[in-house]
């Protein structure tokens, strides 16, 4: 199922696994595979009101038909655009960290095919929303970016991550994500499109900044003291 196999689970072996994905990635958050794992056994009932926004919307009803996915196959191109394209910005995005669009692990606890493929969609297009919102993947960067996938999809493993990534904050950090971050976030994730009914793949060699402006998108504030892990 979407690079994986399916695994059915029961009540009680799906509540099971949220509550030991939740406490494994809360001791690990570098597990992108438990934090897979607790999104889809909490998500099921935001993903169902994804897919019905998206049916809704042109564009999210293209996403649903033609299942596009965000691997280098596909998006590989986007490293050849001009530097002043949306398309140009993720790449150097991706580039500038070494990360790979083939890294997302597979989708195993969705019911059907187009939640799992939905839920996938949700995972791939976060480096495009770490690009369109200029966030850092440091740890108050991913916080902030949870935030606005929560107020995107109301998610419960995105509020999860919030809170089990400001447990892990210096108190540097914390100062700095409540003052700047964390309001900045809530009003960015309220005033822009519903980002998961854009297609973004179709969009790569427009400007970055026009796109952010028809999406409503505004992007992170600098703020004090930058070196801040």
């Amino acid at each position: 199922m979407i690079g994986g196999g399916k695994i059915r689970l029961k009540g009680w072996q799906q509540a099971a696994v949220a509550v030991g994905s939740a406490v494994g990635a809360l001791l690990d958050p570098r597990r992108a595979d438990l934090i897979a794992a607790l999104g889809e056994t909490t998500g099921k009932p935001a993903f169902e009101r994804v897919v019905e926004r998206m049916k809704k919307s042109p564009e999210g009803r293209a996403v649903l038909l033609e299942r596009p996915r965000v691997i280098s196959a596909q998006v590989g191109h986007a490293w050849d655009l001009p530097a002043n394209t949306f398309g140009a910005a993720y790449a150097r995005f991706m580039g500038s960290r070494n990360f790979s669009p083939d890294d997302r692990p597979p989708v195993r606890f969705m019911e059907t095919e187009e939640l799992a493929y939905v839920a996938m969609r949700a995972r791939e297009v976060h480096d495009f929303w770490h690009t369109l919102f200029g966030l850092p993947t440091n740890l108050i960067g991913e916080s902030a970016l949870k935030v606005i996938e929560f107020e995107q999809m109301y998610l419960p493993m995105c509020l999860m991550s919030v809170v089990g990534g400001t447990v892990r904050f210096t108190e540097k950090q914390r100062k700095l994500f409540f003052q700047h971050y964390f309001p900045w976030a809530i009003r960015a994730g309220m005033q822009s499109t519903d980002l998961m009914c854009v297609y973004y793949e179709k969009h790569f060699q427009e400007d970055l900044e026009d796109v952010r402006r028809k999406w409503g998108i505004t992007p992170a504030p600098g703020a004090p003291n930058q070196d801040v892990p």
